[in-house]
């Protein structure tokens, strides 16, 4: 009996122009459609001995994976995923490798930290209700903040931080940040100053957050947080929806404490049709969008066939710890 391939979320009916499926020796099956259930998922997945992940879309908890036993191999995209249970998997005998995360030689400018900054320019200029204006019929429907002496703020300061930090410096601001283990002279050495929590909060006009979820960083940034920020400053989430209150950043941009907020994460992915967020004003929304790149596709698929045809040979993968 030939080995069966599920890749899982393939959202835009993409994934299989991204790598040659087809040399697989095993028979590959394209699911387009998130299942949310869990229920469905398990009843789904059961005669597949291969499962493709693409990062965190569907999660694998214990649960799930025992009540997969044909599973022998589960790949997910990247090398961390919070949302498969590892201790698990080497339980039940699954082997779960991971892939690379980016197509591109230089990897300096993340497709992560570009969206950021696409999120920024639309908040502080308008952008897509000046164009819905426009395409209406209108003109000039109201008056944008420049960034140039604006102090940005960034949650994070690592790999992807460093990057908005660079732009954010280019384009004249005084860059502040904070990170739970950060020294001054790492600071400098990204163009930026190490200030206290509480402070990134009061001093920023624009806070970008760049932090992993972990139970150290979930509700990070909750109401009071939310409260020490200026009426005028800008909130933008292109890490992980549960590391801020999201209960509590609706109520703040409804009741206008805040300019505005830029979300390309959010607590359950996909948004339900009903999801409140997408009633929420002063917002700019994007369906998780920061790796969703043609180098990043293309690095994600072809290592994962690599990764299979490696698992299939018996040869070795690479593993996530």
């Amino acid at each position: 009996m030939s080995v069966r391939v599920a890749v899982l979320d393939d959202y835009q009916r993409v994934a299989h122009r991204y790598a040659d499926w087809e040399s697989l020796p095993a028979q590959v099956e394209f699911l387009h459609e998130h299942i949310a259930d869990r229920d469905d998922l398990v009843a789904r997945l059961e005669p597949f001995q291969v499962v493709a992940a693409m990062r965190e879309r569907t999660a694998f908890p214990r649960e799930v994976l025992e009540a997969l036993p044909n599973l022998r191999l589960l790949v997910t995209t990247g090398m961390r995923n919070a949302s498969i249970d590892l201790d698990a998997a080497r339980e039940l005998g699954i082997v779960v490798t991971g892939t690379g995360s980016s197509g591109a030689a230089d990897n300096s400018w993340a497709p992560t930290a570009e969206l950021t900054w696409g999120l920024i320019f639309a908040l502080v200029r308008d952008i897509p209700n000046e164009d819905l204006l426009l395409r209406r019929g209108g003109w000039q429907g109201g008056v944008g903040l420049e960034l140039g002496g604006r102090t940005l703020g960034v949650l994070g300061l690592g790999r992807l931080g460093t990057r908005v930090a660079e732009v954010g410096r280019a384009f004249g601001m005084d860059v502040i940040a904070w990170s739970a283990n950060l020294t001054a002279e790492r600071a400098q050495q990204a163009g930026a100053r190490r200030v206290e929590f509480g402070e990134l909060f009061e001093r920023s006009d624009v806070l970008s957050i760049h932090t992993v979820l972990s139970k150290r960083t979930r509700g990070l940034v909750g109401a009071a947080e939310l409260a020490r920020m200026k009426p005028t400053a800008y909130l933008v989430n292109t890490a992980r929806g549960p590391v801020v209150d999201e209960a509590a950043l609706r109520e703040a941009l409804h009741a206008g404490r805040l300019a505005g907020a830029g979300l390309d994460v959010f607590g359950r992915e996909p948004l339900p049709a009903g999801d409140p967020w997408r009633d929420t004003p002063r917002t700019v929304l994007t369906p998780h969008l920061g790796y969703v790149t043609e180098g990043t596709y293309e690095k994600f698929y072809a290592e994962t066939v690599e990764d299979i045809a490696a698992f299939l040979a018996g040869a070795p993968v690479r593993r996530l710890t």
